[in-house]
């Protein structure tokens, strides 16, 4: 059975995972190590993945399809919220979480100094890459914005046009 509404969770799928590769193509191509907010904004969009794999796999459902559509949009749109909250550590409007400022807790002297020989410190506030002065986390709170009011909106849009019983 063909379902035209799942079309816009497959557009969803492809963004989210497209940022997901794009992140993890910085980290492990380019060498750019993840902080703590950058790990949290991609939760959202592995999230996305499985709910708009979920509306695409479910074909002769199309309520359930504009259902977790809808659903999609709202993780999207958090998404974006923990990456304007990223902005903002960035920007130093605020400050981040614990986790950003330093490498961690040790109980011991001897742990402590193996946590800052074995790994770098990546504070959230410091912007390792930005493109026309727009940061990663920028361009994520930008980008899952536009997918979040995309999916809410064709899911109005689709529950509108449907005919009533």
């Amino acid at each position: 059975m063909n379902n035209p509404d799942r079309t816009p969770s497959i557009l969803i799928f492809l963004g989210s995972a497209a940022l997901l590769l794009g992140a993890y193509g910085f980290e492990y191509i380019g060498g750019l190590q993840p902080c703590v907010l950058c790990l949290y904004q991609r939760l959202p969009h592995a999230a996305v993945l499985a709910i708009a794999l979920s509306a695409i796999l479910l074909v002769s459902r199309p309520v359930a399809t504009l259902f977790l559509t809808g659903l999609a949009g709202l993780v999207l749109l958090t998404s974006a919220g923990i990456a304007g909250y990223h902005v903002g550590v960035e920007q130093k409007w605020w400050e981040g979480p614990a986790g950003c400022q330093a490498p961690g807790t040790a109980e011991t002297v001897a742990a402590l100094r193996a946590q800052l020989l074995g790994r770098p410190v990546i504070r959230c506030g410091e912007v390792p890459w930005s493109l026309f002065g727009v940061s990663m986390a920028g361009y994520n709170m930008l980008i899952s914005t536009a997918m979040g009011l995309f999916a809410l909106w064709t899911t109005r849009k689709i529950t509108r046009e449907r005919p009533k019983p």
